[in-house]
């Protein structure tokens, strides 16, 4: 029987700050555009934070049974490490997910956009399909894409539409920006486990484009995500605040260039996790002092 605080560490804390940042994103995306809506922000933070438990049970489950997690190095694994039965993660994870449609549903009442409907559905399929089913998508390489439509640009602009009823040109900058970074995050994550992941037949990014490529695409992913928002700069000149993310990136990117050894790898996923929090945090910040000028 797993412990509480094992259970903690199944659903993967470290990652939550890619459901926090889109969120951050789309509300100060609205606020820009007068349309600041607290409660629907709330709502939307917590069928990002759900759904992002809910993946990550979704995968440890999944990979568990499937053996990928065997010799994984990393945040612990519960069906891996064999601390809690196979079923009771799969529970834990359509749990998550029931909530985030709850909240989900709730969002969409007020808001009377009914179509988003079908688009928590297909988060909730997509997120399942990642490592679940006959055929997961996550291990042919396309995880990445996932990653960035749905922790990206579905949760930001959606964010943003829930209480805007509209979209902007920030919204959109900061929805690939955030996506961008989120990938990053799962290319350090992948990166680290290459090894295990061709002995697992689990064809992710990484694995497709090789140790060295896949490293050099973290860097990239950063670099595109901070940089863009010099599109926003000459009508927003506050947004250029971002950049200061530049010295935060540094040491990551280094890491993930020079560190050989697989647990050198842990430390980026702790890093770019808060390189997207302070991105999501600057981006905002940004927006709404560009707002009073």
């Amino acid at each position: 029987m797993a412990t509480a605080a094992q259970w903690i560490q199944g659903a993967r804390p470290r990652t939550l700050p890619a459901a926090i940042a889109p969120v951050l994103i789309g509300t100060a995306a609205a606020f820009e555009m007068d349309a600041f809506k607290p409660l629907n922000a709330v709502l939307a933070a917590f069928v990002a934070l759900l759904l992002q438990v809910g993946v990550n049970y979704a995968n440890d489950y999944s990979d568990g049974i499937r053996g990928t997690d065997e010799d994984r190095v990393g945040p612990l694994r519960l069906v891996g490490s064999g601390a809690a039965k196979p079923e009771m993660v799969k529970r834990a994870a359509f749990a998550a997910f029931g909530l985030a449609m709850l909240f989900g549903l709730v969002l969409v009442v007020i808001t009377q956009a009914w179509w988003l409907i079908l688009v928590g559905l297909g988060c909730v399929l997509a997120a399942w399909g990642y490592t679940g089913g006959k055929n997961p998508y996550g291990y042919m390489g396309l995880g990445d894409v996932f990653v960035f439509v749905f922790f990206g640009l579905v949760a930001t602009l959606g964010t943003t539409y829930t209480q805007a009823g509209q979209l902007s040109l920030a919204a959109i900058i900061g929805a690939i920006g955030t996506g961008l970074i989120a990938c990053a995050l799962l290319m350090a994550n992948n990166v680290r486990d290459i090894p295990t992941d061709i002995q697992a037949g689990k064809k992710t990014l990484a694995v497709r484009l090789g140790d060295k490529h896949a490293r050099e695409s973290y860097v990239l992913m950063l670099a595109v995500a901070i940089l863009l928002v010099v599109v926003l700069a000459p009508a927003r000149p506050w947004m250029l605040i971002v950049l200061l993310l530049i010295p935060a990136s540094l040491m990551p990117s280094w890491l993930m260039i020079n560190g050989r050894k697989r647990k050198s790898l842990i430390p980026v996923l702790k890093q770019t996790g808060l390189i997207n929090l302070g991105y999501s945090v600057l981006f905002s910040v940004g927006l709404v002092l560009s707002h009073g000028l």
